[in-house]
């Protein structure tokens, strides 16, 4: 049995996969072309997508805002003719969130994708495209949510106000790696679990679907790994999954080599749970400067981006985009790397075509198997 197609709206794509946008610089044009070409959806991810703009502590909107134009373009350009789509992840929790999100609506961006926040206003950002254009914007509008109650918080609102539902939503669980939705006491909690929670949004979504007289796609990610995972998924109702750590190691991730070796070096034990500068607990894999943090060493500290509303730099013991910055070049040394609960199981880096091919061929053998 073949993977079934995506069906957002009138379109229609190949694959019901979603790369993850993974930030800082780990998912940038050259990973989020790949996957569309594989006829999946490609992420850029916007978090301080300027950092290697030289005036981004100076101005960080507009170094941001020009290096998400640049890469949207630079993957265009690399996915012509894909028959897959591209979109970018922008944070509710980002500084200048409004700013990217406007940016992405004049590149006419395929998809935004909205998470670490309930990204209520959305829709009003499409509608203020749409009036400066003069014409129709057809950029589908994606919340990532935790729960059952924020997929329904963010659609009765964006109905109510805006005469607009979501066009997919995304459930990310607790395996998922980097920021976490949940209390860091109910990571591991059975109830949190990812097919606990899918059909609890499903059943919120269900209603929303009704009203609006469309589907709105539910797709899930956060310990997904295997083609047979996605089965598993896709049998719970769900349109699809959207997947970060697999993608990471591919030949086409946007990181250094060293930051995917990270990934191949890590074994079951090598997670942990971190609490994050910016209020939230975090999935990444352990590390010396990870463990100092711990234990309360700290380090220099200062804060030249202030790119997260909810980070302090007069508390933060260390800047957390600095050392995610330094792990995206190769120096784990002085940072660290975000990463699900499956990253003991990778253990090569494939291109993102051969990564397709294997999850296609896990797929079919499970259907074959069931």
């Amino acid at each position: 049995m073949a993977f079934p197609s995506l069906t957002l709206g009138k379109i229609s794509i190949p694959l019901p996969i979603i790369q993850g946008g993974m930030g800082i610089g780990i998912s940038l044009n050259s990973l989020a072309a790949a996957v569309a070409l594989e006829g999946g959806v490609g992420v850029i991810a916007g978090a301080l997508i300027g950092f290697n703009e030289k005036d981004i502590s100076r101005n960080p909107e507009v170094a941001d805002c020009r290096a998400l134009t640049a890469e949207i373009r630079a993957a265009r350009a690399k996915s012509r003719g894909a028959s897959g789509l591209l979109g970018v992840n922008i944070m509710v929790a980002l500084v200048n969130f409004a700013a990217l999100v406007r940016t992405a609506l004049a590149e006419k961006i395929d998809v935004i994708f909205s998470g670490a926040g309930l990204p209520t206003d959305l829709p009003a950002y499409l509608r203020e495209a749409a009036e400066r254009a003069q014409e129709e914007i057809h950029t589908k509008l994606a919340p990532i949510v935790s729960s059952a109650r924020a997929a329904t918080l963010i659609a009765k609102k964006w109905l109510a106000h805006y005469g607009h539902a979501p066009d997919l939503v995304v459930l990310e669980g607790p395996q998922a790696g980097g920021h976490l939705g949940f209390s860091r006491d109910r990571i591991e909690a059975e109830d949190q679990h990812l097919h606990r929670l899918l059909p609890e949004v499903l059943d919120a979504v269900k209603p929303f679907e009704d009203k609006c007289g469309r589907a709105i796609p539910v797709l899930a990610g956060g310990g997904i790994y295997s083609g047979a995972d996605i089965r598993v998924i896709l049998e719970m109702g769900a349109a699809g999954v959207q997947m970060g750590t697999r993608f990471v190691t591919t030949w086409e991730c946007d990181a250094a080599l060293a930051f995917k070796k990270a990934y191949l070096e890590a074994g079951d034990r090598d997670q942990m749970i971190i609490n994050s500068p910016v209020g939230m607990p975090g999935r990444a894999i352990r590390s010396r400067f990870l463990e100092d943090m711990e234990n309360g060493l700290k380090r220099p500290g200062g804060c030249i981006y202030h790119c997260i509303k909810t980070c302090d730099p007069a508390t933060a013991p260390y800047c957390i985009s600095l050392a995610l910055i330094n792990a995206q070049r190769g120096q784990l040394d002085r940072g660290f790397a975000f990463a699900g609960a499956n990253v003991g199981l990778v253990n090569d880096i494939v291109s993102v075509k051969t990564l397709i091919e294997t999850l296609r061929a896990e797929y079919e053998a499970a259907s074959t198997a069931a």
